[in-house]
């Protein structure tokens, strides 16, 4: 019953994956809006915001800041990377993306299964909810770690499209993309932003998992629907929701320091987690946490309906084995 946990989450999580890939390219790209935008705390003679002119001579040498770029919704975004690079480019890292499902879903699905059935009440059937969320944030913070590698190499292929040509890191595939990485800028960089994943796969489970476990089960002791596909789709976008709201911060986050490029000698753009926060917050407003929240929820409401929907069909099908 162990294994049979693995071999299912891992079959739906990779289906759900390369389902919403675009979406997923997308939500990366929009969070990337506005980083290089970013002031330069290098530049030191910069005006304050409430600072008077004492003389028209004075003004003219403050330093003008670039205007950021107007920032594009996620069909804006969809549009112009078909028209840039085709339609093919809304799959870039999917090879990341089947790879990640494979070691990050499969061992945070097998894992949260392996703990509800250890953790449910033999007599009710039931599991507290305290229990499930407990398992989440396991099971997440496991999974994480092991599929970081695959997490680093999908941001970075998403993200390659928005770079000028001759920045891009040009990547063909998952495999060369952690080879480059580990041969280019050390192994330790296939664990890049890893604590962020790990506290964002926490988030994601526990929320992810354990909603989806909790409206089921409130929908069928309510009578409100019979156990079947109309409970599923209600659960599994309820809880996509939760999810997406959870976790959204801390993706953005991620994602920027995953992407950043260090340059050899020089210091990265970000030193840690918190200092990319601070920045972002300060460059762009606390509201750019939840950049690209459109498109999370957009993603994480079809990949969560997927997840499970497909979940409860392998289920049926592999009950027998």
């Amino acid at each position: 019953m162990g294994l049979m946990g693995f071999v299912e989450g891992g079959i739906a999580s990779i289906v759900a994956g390369c389902s919403t890939h675009p979406l997923d390219l997308i939500k990366v790209r929009m969070q990337l809006q506005g980083e290089a935008s970013a002031p330069n705390p290098a530049v030191q003679n910069l005006r304050p915001a409430l600072a008077f002119p004492t003389s028209a001579g004075h003004a003219n040498h403050h330093v003008q800041l670039p205007r950021p770029p107007p920032r594009v919704g996620p069909i804006a975004v969809g549009v112009r990377i078909i028209q840039q690079d085709g339609i093919a480019a809304l799959f870039s890292g999917v090879s990341a993306t089947v790879l990640r499902q494979t070691l990050y879903s499969t061992t945070r699905m097998g894992l949260y299964d392996i703990l509800k059935q250890k953790w449910t009440d033999p007599n009710t059937k039931n599991m507290p909810l305290t229990s499930k969320i407990t398992a989440g944030l396991i099971a997440g913070g496991i999974g994480a770690a092991v599929g970081n590698p695959a997490d680093v190499a999908m941001v970075r292929m998403q993200a390659d499209g928005r770079l000028p040509l001759a920045q891009r890191r040009n990547y063909k595939s998952v495999v060369d993309a952690i080879s480059q990485m580990a041969k280019n800028e050390g192994v330790a960089s296939l664990w890049r932003g890893s604590s962020l994943t790990v506290n964002r796969a926490m988030l994601v489970t526990a929320s992810q998992l354990a909603s989806y476990d909790q409206f089921k089960e409130t929908i069928l002791e309510k009578h409100w629907m019979k156990d079947g596909l109309g409970t599923h789709v209600t659960a599994s976008f309820a809880a996509g929701f939760v999810a997406a709201v959870a976790s959204n911060p801390v993706d953005v986050i991620k994602t920027r320091v995953m992407n950043m490029k260090v340059e050899p000698g020089m210091a990265p753009p970000y030193s840690g987690a918190l200092d990319c926060a601070l920045k972002t917050i300060r460059a762009e407003g606390p509201m750019s946490l939840y950049k690209g929240f459109i498109p999370t929820i957009s993603r994480q409401g079809p990949f969560t309906i997927v997840l499970f929907v497909t979940l409860e069909q392998v289920r049926k099908l592999l009950k027998d084995f």
